[in-house]
């Protein structure tokens, strides 16, 4: 089950558009391969979603279900991701008009919807993604056996553009017509993608072993899997950036970093290291979770959306001498330059 390019979707997002928890909206209005008819935000409604995200579309920003429904929407797709992954109560009496009018349900949360709606009508479905997938083992580093390229984004922090940044250089990957796959790690990426895990949803033990098992049938298609990162080595609350590092066994780390960030958002007094050190340390662990092959960061995307262009383009050279590594922001300047660069490396 997935959303399709024939699917009319409206996004539930209140609070989201310029709150810090509509990330699974946004990357869906940025990258998802249905139709975004509406945007529900009550904050928001009737001001131009170009001007308030720069993600250049017309969709129009409403205040209600009831409103979103004038376009014609069959999916509602739910577009927070709340800290804890619960829906939230003011929310369900959106989302049971929108299954009464007949609309499915991509629901991203930990909140399953699917048991509370057991009432559907012909073709309608809820689509609960937060869940650990069958068959799962204990990681045994399968992976370092694959001969493509593993290319995992990391991150100084959660929530600054991670799955973005893999997306991103997949895309420009592909246009180069190198055959490589984007690996969905989380409920975004999931949606946009129509595969991937949810790694948050899956027990600890088996963690590791659901991101092996997903790059294992990956890689022996493909040429270059970009697998997308989740949380950060420095951030207290995060437990599956190791998993990744570990099942992925990958062949270069692309650190993704917020341009000016000082600390962890939320948590002020952990101050972050200067960029050289979180390269050691994110290396360091790599190399570790390899059985001590050298793991190496090839690259810095940096996260410049809350700058302007000139001061972009400022924040990348300094990141660029600080570092000594190739850095852009694949978002803003797309993916090509950064991926040129290594897979030059990577030869």
């Amino acid at each position: 089950m997935y959303l399709k390019p024939h699917h009319r979707v409206a996004i539930l997002l209140h609070g989201g558009i310029r709150g810090h928890h509509g990330k699974t909206g946004l990357s869906f209005l940025r990258y998802g391969k249905a139709a975004v008819v509406a945007v529900i935000d009550s904050e928001s409604a009737g001001e131009s979603l170009l001007h308030c995200t720069k993600i250049p579309l017309e969709t129009p920003i409403v205040a209600s279900l009831t409103e979103a429904l004038r376009y014609n929407p069959d999916v509602l797709l739910i577009g927070i991701a709340p800290s804890g992954g619960v829906l939230p109560p003011d929310y369900r009496d959106e989302v049971t008009q929108a299954v009464a009018a007949g609309l499915s349900v991509a629901n991203g949360l930990h909140t399953l919807l699917q048991p509370q709606y057991p009432q559907l009508q012909p073709g309608q479905w809820i689509w609960d993604i937060r869940q650990e997938p069958p068959a799962l083992e204990i990681a045994t580093a399968k992976a370092r056996r694959l001969s493509c390229q593993r290319w995992l984004t990391v991150g100084t922090d959660m929530s600054i553009g991670k799955m973005s940044t893999s997306i991103e250089l997949n895309r420009a990957a592909q246009e180069r017509g190198i055959n490589s796959q984007f690996l969905a790690t989380g409920q975004a990426g999931v949606m946009i993608a129509g595969e991937g895990i949810c790694l948050d949803a899956v027990r600890v033990d088996f963690a590791a072993g659901a991101v092996e098992k997903m790059v294992m049938e990956a890689g022996a298609k493909c040429d270059l899997v970009i697998v997308e990162g989740q949380g950060s080595l420095l951030h207290p609350g995060s437990t599956a950036t190791l998993p990744l590092i570990r099942g992925t066994q990958a062949t270069a780390l692309i650190l993704v970093h917020r341009a000016g960030q000082k600390s962890i958002f939320k948590v002020p007094d952990i101050v972050l290291p200067p960029l050289p050190e979180i390269v050691k340390l994110y290396e360091t662990v790599a190399s570790a979770g390899g059985a001590f092959a050298q793991v190496k960061v090839k690259a810095i995307a940096l996260n410049t959306f809350h700058l302007d262009a000139a001061a972009a383009i400022k924040a990348i050279t300094k990141v660029q001498e600080e570092t000594g590594l190739p850095c852009s922001d694949v978002v803003r300047f797309g993916g090509a330059s950064l991926l040129n660069l290594m897979m030059n490396e990577s030869v």
